[in-house]
């Protein structure tokens, strides 16, 4: 990077304010590491404790998914979690309101994760420039399309909150390509095809899909989906600038509360 300019496939551009935090972090840094709460599930109150535990913990950025009843990208895990936030009553409205305390009480750089649906029922503008007035740094929306959604990114360029893209290993390279004019903040690399919450095999493969990703991306890139041992968060290193842990975190808050969420997540610092 030179003079806030990320160099890619032999250019350079200009990138987000939330790309350019990630990048001066790592210089620090080995990689970063993103945490997942389900907002609302199992409650407010945990989730609050369980986002304190980040800031202490070291956790680098916070990704705040709000509940859907159809997530398609979610395994069993988190689709039981969400249903279950749903039953209870858990709002959009409400989730806002949490994540407005979330980002007053912590220095850490908050995202929301959802789904289209959310956004239109809201309203697309609306929900940007809310997300936007309430500290949130980017979105991530998986199927939200960039030749589908053009009011999403226009929403997202004019309120300069990142829209992150999803690119899995079968994202083809004219796709990659095409993304790379589109993604801001950083690019989420799935690790395998799927839904989250199952082990993915880190190996050569997944070498060859990060080094693909690093030659197109703009932008920094993160790994998720999997990952799930410190194993796999050194296997990332000099790989990823960000190393994503989501349905472990949940699996470990319910096996063994938050002493165990602790302990795990200080095992995953390389």
């Amino acid at each position: 990077m030179k003079d806030g300019k990320l160099l890619s496939s032999g250019k350079a551009r200009s990138i987000s304010k939330l790309a350019q935090e990630i990048l001066e972090k790592r210089k620090r840094k080995p990689i970063l590491l993103m945490a997942h709460q389900i907002v609302g599930y199992p409650d407010f109150e945990v989730n609050y404790e369980m986002i304190r535990l980040f800031q202490e913990c070291g956790v680098d950025l916070v990704e705040l998914q709000i509940p859907f009843s159809e997530p398609i990208a979610d395994g069993p895990l988190f689709l039981k979690a969400n249903q279950k936030a749903l039953e209870r009553g858990v709002t959009v409205e409400q989730c806002l309101d949490f994540a407005q305390k979330v980002t007053r009480d912590f220095a850490l750089p908050c995202l929301f994760m959802t789904y289209y649906n959310i956004l239109l029922q809201y309203g697309v503008q609306r929900f940007v420039e809310t997300a936007k007035s309430i500290g949130i740094r980017g979105l991530i929306v998986p199927d939200a399309f960039p030749e589908e959604s053009e009011e999403y990114f226009a929403a997202c360029k004019q309120e300069q909150v990142d829209p992150i893209l999803v690119v899995t290993p079968y994202t083809p390279v004219n796709r990659l390509e095409y993304l790379a004019k589109k993604a801001e903040g950083f690019w989420y690399c799935a690790a395998r095809k799927g839904v989250t919450g199952f082990k993915t095999s880190f190996g050569e493969a997944t070498t060859d899909f990060l080094s693909r990703c690093r030659q197109y991306a703009s932008t920094p890139i993160a790994v998720g989906f999997g990952v799930q041992r410190p194993e796999d968060v050194r296997y990332l290193v000099n790989k990823s600038d960000i190393a994503i842990v989501g349905s472990t975190l949940l699996n470990v808050l319910e096996a063994e509360g938050t002493p165990g969420v602790r302990e795990f997540l200080l095992s995953l610092r390389p």
